[in-house]
């Protein structure tokens, strides 16, 4: 299996150190190379072109919200993951609208998560740890209202389901035997009904709305 490829980008050393230990555990997992700050992450990334890119909000110089912006407008296909001690509802929205796929938090992200949150950037998905997304999910929906008099159709209720636990839209194609482009449709018809224009909102509205349930061990 070709191994996912991964960058770090955090000011703190016992950080980088502990994360990189963390993640050197995990299979098919290869570590590139670590940076101090928001410029040098962005050289790294243009110098390794990786699969992933961890990276915190907070740091000297350009910041984590400005590499997310420069990465996603230089290298869309890297996928940012953000480490962060900071979950207050506008850091996560910031970070979702520069482009991050995932928000952990740095007090609890462990062996486990890290993994989910690889999982789920790998295969087009996105991941908000657990602890902030009820939080972010009530500050959303105060935002951006669903239109109550449009009910969603089974099919759509089921590609909602979906996203809503993090798959891709492959992945939800090759679920329900349908393809790529049917699953974009539903996506489009989903966002112009619900008035939410990105996967991150589509996953909050499913959470909030109970058609995913974080608890289901399932």
């Amino acid at each position: 299996m070709t191994p996912v490829r991964i960058i770090l980008v955090d000011d703190h050393d016992l950080v980088r150190a502990g994360i990189r230990a963390l993640l050197e555990q995990l299979p098919s997992i290869e570590v590139l190379g670590t940076a101090r700050n928001g410029q040098e992450g962005l050289e790294l990334i243009e110098r390794e072109r990786p699969d992933i890119a961890f990276v915190d909000i907070s740091m000297p110089g350009l910041d984590g919200l400005s590499l997310i912006n420069r990465t996603a407008a230089l290298r869309p296909r890297v996928r940012i993951i953000v480490l962060s001690m900071y979950s207050s509802e506008s850091y996560v929205s910031e970070a979702i609208r520069a482009g991050a796929c995932g928000y952990l938090l740095k007090q609890n992200a462990d062996l486990t998560e890290l993994q989910t949150a690889i999982e789920n950037a790998m295969n087009g998905g996105q991941y908000l740890t657990p602890p902030i997304s009820k939080q972010v999910v009530e500050g959303f929906l105060r935002s951006q209202q669903p239109d109550a008099r449009q009910p969603l159709s089974p099919r759509q209720l089921e590609i909602l389901r979906l996203i809503g636990e993090g798959h891709g839209t492959k992945e939800i194609a090759y679920r329900l035997d349908i393809s790529v482009k049917t699953v974009d449709t539903h996506r489009a018809e989903l966002m112009d009904r619900l008035r939410i224009y990105n996967i991150a909102g589509l996953v909050r509205y499913a959470i909030h709305t109970g058609i995913v349930n974080l608890n289901d061990p399932s």
